[in-house]
């Protein structure tokens, strides 16, 4: 039974989240051969100041050298 964990930051609808398990499970459906009964899709929503690239929360401004 696959799993898919997204990690994405907050402020998605419920029915964009409803349409992206859906896409997730059918690409799993067409090209591993997965029943849709069997895919399990969970989303995990972060804020953007506890979600850091290059050290750096993407809630806080950019700070210079």
């Amino acid at each position: 039974m696959p799993i898919i964990r997204v990690e994405l930051l907050t402020g998605r609808s419920a029915e964009k989240k409803a349409e992206l398990a859906k896409e997730f499970t059918e690409t799993l459906e067409r090209v591993a051969g997965v029943k849709p009964e069997a895919t399990t899709v969970v989303f995990v929503e972060v804020a953007p100041e506890n979600w850091t690239i290059a050290g750096a929360p993407l809630g806080a401004p950019p700070t210079s050298k």
